[in-house]
């Protein structure tokens, strides 16, 4: 695929992730909220959320599915999607609450925070979130309309935009995280479960970022020197 090729693609692909959009700004819907959450399966670290409102003309070609593209790519997006948003939220939910509330509920809890953050952004410029897309999900406890849509972040451009936000955000964090427990890889696997983090787990036993209810096929891990 040639250059003029790829970026008639692009453009086309773009039309078809406004489909969602494009329908609530019929009905007269303003500001419309793409959430997304990334971080369900790993063995350590928080889930994330985010949530996006983006203007009517966003403009920015190739968003999509964060899982698509490239690490390099989604930060590449995360910068313009941040400058043209009209808003964004993020929220951690820690593994120790996920090991308290279970992954799912953990997550809604992410989703929620995100929203709830979105809007307080938004609030500054005297506006108000008016529908919420969500991946998949319904969230509780949010007193807006909302649409869960199936693979939402592979058919809608807000839900796309907030899971390159999420992933972003949270990839940063596992880095941050390597700093501190460098034995497990959390910079290549990002608390997913590669064989690196499990070697990791074998020599130095559980770290305070894992999560116990995901780690107990691992038999009874001890915490391991950096929790000392």
């Amino acid at each position: 695929m040639n250059k003029r090729e790829r970026e008639a693609y692009l453009t086309r692909r773009a039309i078809e992730m406004r489909a969602f959009e494009r329908a609530l700004y019929a009905r007269g819907v303003r500001f419309i909220a793409g959430v997304d959450e990334v971080g369900r399966g790993p063995l350590a670290g928080p889930v994330a959320a985010a949530a996006v409102v983006l203007p009517p003309d966003f403009s920015v070609l190739g968003v999509d599915d964060s899982k698509k593209l490239s690490e390099k790519r989604r930060e590449e997006l995360d910068e313009l999607i941040r400058a043209e948003a009209l808003a964004c939220g993020l929220a951690f939910i820690d593994n120790r609450t996920i090991d308290e509330i279970n992954i799912l509920e953990a997550t809604k809890l992410a989703m929620r925070g995100a929203v709830e953050e979105a809007a307080r952004v938004l609030a500054a410029a005297s506006a108000t979130i008016e529908h919420v897309l969500v991946d998949a999900l319904h969230i509780p406890g949010l007193d807006l309309p909302q649409t869960a849509l199936i693979k939402g972040d592979a058919r809608s451009v807000s839900v796309a935009a907030a899971s390159i936000v999420a992933k972003v955000a949270r990839d940063r964090q596992m880095r941050a995280y390597h700093r501190i427990y460098p034995a497990y890889a959390f910079d290549k696997n990002k608390g997913y479960g590669t064989k690196a983090h499990i070697a990791g787990i074998a020599a130095e036993g559980l770290c305070p970022l894992h999560r116990r209810s995901f780690c107990r096929a691992f038999g009874e891990v001890s915490l391991g020197r950096t929790e000392e």
